[in-house]
């Protein structure tokens, strides 16, 4: 069996699963492997559980895994059917990604595929948002843009959608190749780079190189309105992502393409923005106004994103903004929460040095409602290997130099969580941990203050919002 025929059973049974526990009725269940689970051990069960088929690496017998005599390792995109419901691949994970890109080759409408430092995620969801005022969009949900996220988001695809916006994420050399090989698209667009995932990457250097395999896999392909190279979305106001489409032979002249300008009218804290489009010949479009929920202005590149892609693909300027004015972040992304004691920005999805420093800026410039006391609680930033101490410095020096307009500020305006934070012996109060935070709270609630809560994921900082 190729790939080609365990397609026509895909066609048969469009839906995947990687879940033995749920498993809609059939369905295909992918058993995949990591460090501390082995989806193979779970085949049996899907199938018990409504799943018509198991593709699996490792062979089974009644249920149970085993080698019988004589077996053999498969070849290289080799298949077979064991039992009816089995079908023995050489690796599940591979399997489900050459799936993916074959079922996405088979897709006539434009796909996108967006990658980034900072914002990608933010920026996917506004994209989406604005091309569904026109068209039935795939995006890919929450952050599932991992080398598993992306095959299933991929799957997904049916004869019903018109278009699709694929976000794709990494934290090591190669990632974003692999991943735009599977996504094959038409249109790239990257966020900006920034210094992230250094343990990973190496250097700043290495984080461009990354993210530029985007570029290197478009500028290959014939681009979608002629030519020959893929569709490119660039904010030319990065010098940096200039650079790399430049070095990459992307011509890139303003003259010729119609361009989005954008302004911060204020940020209260919801950042409110007007824009206009300047055209080839010079003339410029109607200034629009737009009141997002979106906090910080770091979120303007973002917007402009959104709005040059909407008027790319024909969606009219009045529903872009309408589609940018209703979206509401969620998943611990720049959300204000009002609780009965506090009002919270929530951003504890992610932290690097360019998005701390970006969303501490942004602080910087709000004013506290009446009766009210700024105050930051922040978590410390991983995966930055060698530069992780000169970067959690800068960040205390950053607060130290600003102090945020708070006009009583003390070492308990700023809770820094985390030990390389503490480490550091900063002026300011310091946890091990986001457990000690709570510990405190219970004993001593913090009230009539709008709090920045913001840290890299795996400090659990989203904790904290019930205790404030």
């Amino acid at each position: 069996m190729s790939i080609e025929q365990l397609y026509e059973i895909f066609l048969r049974h469009p839906q995947v699963t990687t879940d033995s526990r749920h498993c809609p009725e059939g369905s295909i269940f992918f058993a995949l492997k990591g460090d501390t689970f082995n989806g193979n051990r779970f085949a049996a069960a899907a199938l018990q559980n409504g799943c018509s088929y198991a593709v699996i690496d490792e062979p089974q017998d009644n249920g149970q895994l085993s080698t019988p005599k004589g077996s053999r390792a498969l070849s290289e995109n080799e298949v077979a059917i064991v039992n009816g419901q089995y079908i023995l691949v050489p690796d599940v994970l591979t399997t489900l990604q050459d799936l993916a890109h074959l079922h996405r080759q088979h897709f006539r409408g434009p796909v996108i595929e967006i990658t980034g430092t900072n914002g990608k995620t933010t920026t996917k969801e506004l994209i989406s948002a604005v091309l569904a005022q026109k068209y039935n969009v795939l995006y890919t949900q929450g952050n599932l843009n991992n080398h598993i996220g992306v095959p299933l988001t991929l799957l997904r695809l049916t004869d019903d959608h018109d278009i699709a916006v694929i976000e794709t994420g990494a934290n090591h050399p190669g990632e974003i190749k692999t991943l735009a090989n599977i996504v094959a698209p038409d249109y790239g667009l990257i966020t900006n780079v920034g210094v992230a995932h250094i343990e990973g990457f190496g250097s700043f250097e290495g984080v461009k190189n990354t993210k530029g395999e985007l570029y290197d896999y478009l500028k290959d392909k014939p681009s979608p309105q002629g030519g020959t190279r893929g569709g490119l979305f660039i904010n030319t106001s990065d010098s940096d992502l200039v650079e790399m489409a430049t070095s990459r032979g992307f011509r890139l002249n303003h003259n010729a393409i119609p361009y989005v300008e954008a302004r911060v009218l204020e940020c209260a804290p919801f950042l409110k923005l007007e824009w206009k489009q300047t055209m080839a010949n010079g003339q410029s479009s109607m200034v629009n106004k737009i009141q997002t929920y979106l906090i910080g202005s770091y979120n303007l590149a973002n917007i402009r994103a959104a709005i040059t892609v909407g008027l790319h693909f024909g969606v009219e300027p009045d529903r872009i903004c309408a589609a940018i004015e209703g979206y509401v972040p969620s998943n611990n992304r720049s959300e204000l929460r009002i609780t009965e004691r506090n009002q919270l920005i929530v951003d504890a999805y992610n932290a690097n040095p360019s998005s701390m420093r970006s969303a501490l800026d942004n602080f910087a410039l709000i004013t506290a409602p009446e009766g009210m006391t700024k105050m930051l609680i922040l978590g410390e930033m991983r995966e930055l290997g060698a530069v992780s101490e000169q970067e959690h410095q800068a960040v205390i020096d950053q607060i130290s130099n600003f102090k945020f307009q708070i006009s009583n500020f003390s070492e308990d305006s700023v809770w820094l969580v985390g030990e390389n934070f503490k480490c550091l012996n900063p002026p300011f109060r310091t946890f091990p941990s986001v457990e000690e935070v709570k510990a405190h709270l219970r004993t001593n609630p913090v009230t009539s203050h709008l709090i920045l809560i913001k840290g890299s994921n795996g400090t659990h900082l989203f904790e904290l919002p019930e205790y404030l």
